[in-house]
C-alpha cells in the first residue's frame, strides 16, 4: 500500500527522450569496487552509447581509468548526493528503493520533508 501511495504522487515520466531516441544501445555498467584503477579503460568505456554507474564511485581523479561518461547513476537512497549541484543535468539519477526506510526517503523527497 505504501508503494502504491508513493506512486501516486510522482508525476508520470518516461526515459528521457535522448535515451528513448537511440534504436542500437550498447550499455556499459561500472561498478564502484576499484577493480578498473589501474586498467587506463577509460576512453574505452566513454565511447559506449550508455554508461550505467552504480553508487557514488568518484569518478574525478580517475577519468583514465573509468571515463567521464554518466548516463545513468544507480544508488541507494542512503548514497544519493545531499546537494543538488551534485547532479550532473546530462544524467538520469535512479533511486534503487529496496528497504522499508527507503520507501520513508522517497516519501520525503516527494513532499519535501525532513526525514
Amino acid at each position: 500500500n505504501k508503494l502504491k501511495d508513493l506512486l501516486e504522487l510522482l508525476p508520470e515520466h518516461d526515459l528521457p527522450e535522448d535515451l528513448k531516441s537511440k534504436h542500437c544501445k550498447r550499455c556499459v555498467v561500472v561498478g564502484s569496487g576499484g577493480i578498473l584503477h589501474g586498467s587506463a579503460l577509460g576512453h574505452l568505456l566513454n565511447q559506449f552509447d550508455i554508461v550505467i554507474r552504480l553508487n557514488d564511485a568518484p569518478v574525478q581523479g580517475y577519468t583514465d581509468h573509468v571515463g567521464n561518461k554518466t548516463t545513468i547513476r544507480m544508488t541507494y537512497p542512503e548514497g544519493a548526493p545531499l546537494s543538488e549541484h551534485e547532479y550532473p543535468t546530462a544524467s538520469l539519477f535512479v533511486a534503487v528503493l529496496f528497504k522499508s526506510v527507503d520507501f520513508n526517503w522517497l516519501q520525503a523527497m516527494i513532499k519535501n520533508e525532513t526525514l
